[in-house]
């Protein structure tokens, strides 16, 4: 039995529709604003860009606000573990690839151990009110 995982989807960094309804409108149709953004980048200040396209100062701010920068790390990479889980997973990448292909190939060699090792006992639930290890011990 392998493990296989689904890599993120084409649209997995795109910003939500949610969002995108919250944000103020804005007197530039979407290709200006990234145009006033990518001009920001090159060094332009916020007063040549409105005159650039005819717009009032506050209009290009509110696009330029809306700018993403580059993050070293995805959020897709944040593991909702321990600190010491997170430290594994991070010793066990491979180069740069991307932390849910690391998690698949934990995950595969997990199952194919289990698999090896023969028929396990189910888990035993936990009391309620029973102390989590580690936590109150």
């Amino acid at each position: 039995m392998t493990f296989r995982g689904k890599p993120p989807g084409s649209g997995s960094g795109e910003m939500s529709q949610r969002t995108a309804a919250l944000r103020p409108t804005i007197a530039l149709a979407p290709d200006q604003a990234a145009k006033a953004r990518a001009l920001r980048r090159k060094g332009l200040d916020p007063e040549a860009i409105a005159e650039r396209f005819a717009v009032p100062v506050e209009e290009v701010e509110k696009a330029l606000v809306q700018m993403r920068s580059r993050r070293p790390e995805t959020t897709r990479g944040t593991l909702n573990v321990t600190l010491a889980a997170h430290r594994l997973v991070l010793s066990e990448r491979q180069g740069d690839e991307p932390l849910w292909q690391t998690m698949d190939q934990l995950l595969d060699e997990l199952l194919r151990l289990r698999a090896l090792a023969g028929p396990r006992r189910p888990r035993k639930a936990k009391a309620a009110g029973e102390p989590l290890p580690g936590l109150l011990e």
